[in-house]
């Protein structure tokens, strides 16, 4: 049972959520895939809440690791698809098109977003991430991206725009992740031991 959507906003509110971004595509033993099941993991060793599309993929692949590493999920789904959210996903939030997805996605994300490499969806979502921080309609949060994937549109965009390289990061590894998210107090057992 999903809750309602007041319920649903009081309790992402109630948590510390990274947004994960990435491709439908990436399959079990992938190396995007297992990327993804990495960052999910790091980011729920750290304390964080673990969000993204609710679906397969990258998504399925973090969600896994968020909750291998003792963590919470949130799937955001939409009512236009047939597809059922993965079984890794704690908490449901239905949108009914895809651009109130992609807006409550970022809405969600509110200690920052993680770019997973993927397709013109995840470049989509990239580029509102940016913008809408860029342009003062969301509040700057980190924004940072897996690996080389994205970097050759970082640097065109940064070649145009200078400044709009100080809201996007890029992170080599999910290990990295901590630089741009700091433990919250709820670092998980497992991931502490991992530290050790």
């Amino acid at each position: 049972m999903n809750p309602a959507p007041k319920d649903a906003n009081r309790l992402v509110e109630a948590q510390k959520v990274v947004c994960v971004f990435g491709s439908n595509d990436a399959r079990k033993g992938d190396e995007t895939y297992e990327l993804a099941r990495s960052t999910g993991a790091v980011l729920a060793g750290l304390g964080y809440t673990v969000a993204n599309g609710g679906y397969g993929g990258t998504m399925e692949a973090s969600a896994a690791g968020a909750k291998q590493a003792g963590g919470r999920t949130i799937g955001v789904t939409c009512s236009l698809w047939r597809s059922r959210p993965n079984r890794h996903i704690d908490q449901v939030i239905v949108t009914d098109s895809l651009f109130a997805r992609l807006e409550r996605l970022l809405e969600v994300g509110t200690a920052g977003y993680v770019l997973l490499p993927g397709a013109t969806g995840t470049l989509v979502e990239l580029a509102a991430a940016w913008e809408t921080m860029g342009k003062g309609l969301l509040a700057a949060r980190p924004l940072v991206c897996m690996g080389q994937f994205w970097r050759p549109v970082i640097e065109l965009m940064v070649a145009k725009r200078a400044e709009c390289g100080e809201l996007v990061a890029v992170a080599a590894s999910p290990q990295e992740l901590a630089r741009y998210f700091p433990p919250t107090g709820r670092v998980s057992e497992r991931f502490q031991d991992d530290r050790d």
